[in-house]
């Protein structure tokens, strides 16, 4: 087929999603959406808790599709809470520290607010720095995040049941978040055994966290799991190997690490199965982000995905474009010409067309537990 009929193919798929998930649906079963986690929720939190804007990702070409200027998100454009929010017919979420770094009172969050942040951790930390690891951009662990929620909830709500009445009419994203804790060691060089033992530490911090909110009146949390980590193309950079029977042949992401992101992923359902059984009145949703994204790895075609899906869109180079000398944002970096046929957007975060996909596979396909029909079924 000619590049012309894979341009208008892309173009065309692109199309249909935009008409199915973009355009605004407003259901009315929430009044807003509270988000926490890291640089795969992050509106903007890191970006407006740094003066000098100093990271990568807070330069262009970041955030050249849709916003046509960087907003802190770590990606070409929208994030899942930001298709989520549309979905809705919510603004889009705001990050809780802009009020901050413009030394303004707590903002109106009535319609939505995102503590989220890139870079952020499940675990606390000191607790990975006294492992070892070296945590790259903020200490806002979750427990911090859930603190900054806290200590906000006044100004939205005077008594306790009014507190359940908002958060009862609030869809809670949690997450993703613990895919920092595992990045930062693994990406170091740490073993996939030593990392293997955070994942039932992270696990508890995020069942307690979620206990939590639902002490504060939470009744529909939407959890995701982690991605196929041995898909991106950070991952296949630092663990490249000749030995092709690590690699799936029908995807060319790496085995071992994939597995690794299902043993979080089924340690994480089970313990959203404790959680219901405790709080049966509570809608639980776990997100399934990762076979969401590992059906784009198996039929790039079909979902519009034109370009080398083991490559990112925008980097400096080497055999994934994914050169930590030059990330994306930095000189010596460039962007591809069209990131909608591009899976991975830097090397870790995604492109917007990916998470368009992904969107549409939680909200409109088989890809939560329950399904995701339920989510303006819950007594609000």
């Amino acid at each position: 087929m000619s590049s012309m009929g894979w341009s208008f193919q892309a173009y065309l798929m692109n199309l249909i999603l935009v008409s199915v998930i973009i355009i605004p649906l407003v259901l009315g079963c929430y009044n807003s959406i509270i988000g926490f986690g890291d640089s795969i929720t992050d509106t903007g939190n890191l970006y407006n808790s740094d003066p000098n804007r100093s990271l990568n990702f807070f330069h262009p070409p970041y955030g050249e599709t849709y916003f046509h200027h960087p907003t802190g998100r770590c990606s070409d454009g929208r994030l899942v809470i930001d298709f989520i929010a549309e979905f809705l017919g919510l603004p889009l979420v705001p990050p809780y520290l802009e009020s901050q770094s413009s030394n303004q009172s707590v903002q109106n969050f009535e319609a939505g607010v995102n503590f989220a942040v890139a870079g952020a951790t499940a675990l606390d930390a000191a607790f990975l720095e006294e492992m070892g690891d070296s945590v790259s951009c903020t200490n806002d662990s979750l427990s911090i995040q859930l603190e900054w929620f806290k200590q906000m909830l006044p100004s939205l709500c005077n008594t306790s049941s009014d507190c359940n009445k908002v958060l009862s009419t609030s869809l809670i994203l949690m997450g993703e978040i613990g895919g920092n804790d595992y990045n930062d060691a693994l990406l170091a060089g740490k073993s996939i055994e030593k990392v293997q033992a955070y994942v039932p530490l992270v696990i508890e911090t995020i069942a307690s966290t979620i206990n939590e909110l639902i002490e504060l009146g939470a009744a529909t949390l939407l959890v995701p799991g982690n991605f196929p980590i041995g898909c991106l193309p950070a991952y296949l950079t630092t663990y490249e190997s000749s030995d092709k029977n690590q690699y799936d042949p029908s995807t060319g992401c790496l085995n071992w690490l994939n597995k690794f992101s299902g043993y979080h992923n089924d340690q994480l359902q089970l313990a959203l199965s404790r959680i219901r059984r405790l709080h049966p009145q509570v809608t639980i949703i776990y997100a399934d982000y990762y076979n969401a994204m590992l059906q784009l790895y198996q039929s790039p075609d079909q979902f519009g995905f034109i370009g080398e899906t083991s490559k990112a869109c925008c980097g400096g180079g080497g055999p994934y474009n994914y050169n930590t000398s030059a990330l994306c944002g930095d000189a010596g970096a460039s962007a591809c010409e069209n990131p909608a046929q591009f899976i991975s957007w830097d090397g870790l975060h995604s492109t917007e067309a990916t998470y368009r996909w992904i969107t549409k596979a939680i909200l409109q396909g088989n890809y939560t537990v329950p399904r995701v029909s339920t989510l303006c079924d819950s007594p609000v």
